[in-house]
Order: structure tokens, then C-alpha cells, then sequence
């Protein structure tokens, strides 16, 4: 049997959610696109996407849990390719104080959220 499969969402755990949301909306033009309260009010997932592809982000907010995650050494993340001006991108991530890490050599940066996951930015190659 050949799997037949395609990337859907990826999820992270956030401790507010209303934050979470401003900063993917504002750092990389993320917007709503569904969202899912639990019948007891204990959870919600919110669905994040751009405009050019089905993939999505989910923000998992638990309304009991107030303390961090803990993220422990991790380094799993989410990458995202900007079509704007990079250096601009990089100028306006620097601005809004969320640049965690750049390799100019490998022509990459890293930003990180509210709960301190670490997103990757690269330019969109144009082949």
C-alpha cells in the first residue's frame, strides 16, 4: 500500500491565547481560520493560516494551566519563507523584540513567541 498523505496542521501549547494570536497576526500575517471550544470551557484551539497554502498552525489554550511549558532542549520548530524584502523583515522583527538568533551565513534568522517557541525565517526562493 503507497500512503497518500499531506502535511495539515502543526500544534503548540500556549499560555495566553489572545497574545499568541496578536503575535503570529502581526510578525508573519497569520489569521484566524477556525476555532474550537471544548463544551466544558477547559480548552481552545484556534487554527492559524497564511493566504497561499492549507497548512495550519494550532494554538492549544488550556484555561487551568497558568505556569510556562517547559520547553525544555527542543529544538524542534516551525519555519516560515517571507515573500516581502527580507532585510526589511528582519529590520520589523527586530523592532518588535522578538529576533532570538541569526546565522548570517546560512542566511537565516529565528524568532520567538510569546511562550518562547522559536519560529525559523527564510527567504522564499524563486526558482
Amino acid at each position: 500500500m503507497k500512503i497518500k498523505a499531506r502535511f495539515d496542521h502543526f500544534n503548540i501549547n500556549v499560555t495566553n491565547l489572545e497574545k499568541s494570536i496578536e503575535f503570529y497576526q502581526k510578525a508573519l500575517g497569520l489569521h484566524e481560520a477556525k476555532r474550537k471550544e471544548a463544551q466544558d470551557g477547559s480548552f481552545t484551539l484556534v487554527y492559524l493560516q497564511d493566504d497561499y497554502c492549507h497548512f495550519m498552525l494550532e494554538l492549544t489554550y488550556l484555561k487551568d494551566r497558568t505556569e510556562p511549558y517547559n520547553l525544555g532542549d527542543n529544538e524542534s520548530h516551525i519555519c516560515f519563507r517571507v515573500e516581502n524584502d527580507y532585510e526589511e523583515c528582519f529590520k520589523y522583527h527586530q523592532q518588535m523584540g522578538c529576533v532570538c538568533y541569526v546565522n548570517e551565513k546560512m542566511g537565516l534568522y529565528f524568532i520567538h513567541d510569546p511562550d518562547d517557541y522559536w519560529i525559523e525565517i527564510l527567504k522564499v526562493k524563486h526558482d
